[in-house]
């Protein structure tokens, strides 16, 4: 019982395990902001290329 208590007590590897998920936290919303910039920058880009005149 004495193991348990200390065992639940011990904080050492808390630290890492929240940077790890900061650290996924962070690149699933650069993901999907990644396809959002994407859609819109394919948008844009479609626009400019049906507007231009070849001469």
């Amino acid at each position: 019982m004495n193991f348990l208590k200390k065992f639940l007590a011990n904080q050492s590897g808390a630290t890492a395990v929240e940077y790890g998920l900061i650290a996924a936290l962070m690149a699933a919303a650069l993901i999907g902001g990644l396809g959002t910039f994407t859609n819109g920058m394919q948008g844009v880009f479609g626009t400019i290329e049906n507007n231009l005149t070849i001469r």
